[in-house]
């Protein structure tokens, strides 16, 4: 399936496609196009992280809380992992602290100057292990 976005991409737009490869789609092919692209007229894949869809912002849930909640993907770990991705995208009222350290990342990825496929190869092993201390975190041994 293809997935589209805004280009140019940061935390959250980094954070959903790890999502959906590890747990939705292991196929997903993710297309990044211009920010003033007239999303509305896009009917060839699914939209995410783009103005006005339903994988997006809604309140204070970032996209990847959308598509945790659209998916039903309820792991413990998924959430926690979700709450330190809105605090790195946006300004909850009650931001997780590890939101800021992985905004600082997101913020250096995209200062190498790298393609959104790049950034995305080389920052999904930054998500593989934030779920891994997830994971950790609610299950000490």
């Amino acid at each position: 399936m293809k997935w589209i976005t805004r280009e140019k991409i940061k935390v959250d737009r980094v954070a959903c496609p790890w999502l959906i490869k590890k747990f939705i789609d292991c196929d997903a092919e993710f297309i990044f196009l211009p920010h003033d692209t007239h999303w509305s007229s896009i009917t060839d894949g699914i939209l995410f992280d783009v103005p006005h869809c339903e994988l997006g912002h809604h309140g204070e849930d970032v996209s990847f809380n959308s598509i945790l909640k659209k998916y039903k993907l309820s792991e413990p770990a998924l959430i926690l992992l979700g709450e330190i991705v809105r605090a790195a995208d946006s300004r909850p009222s009650d931001p997780h602290p590890a939101g800021e350290g992985l905004r600082w990342i997101a913020g250096g990825f995209g200062k190498l100057g790298l393609t959104d496929h790049e950034i995305l190869e080389r920052e999904f092993i930054v998500y593989d292990a934030l779920f891994a201390e997830c994971k950790h975190r609610l299950n000490p041994p």
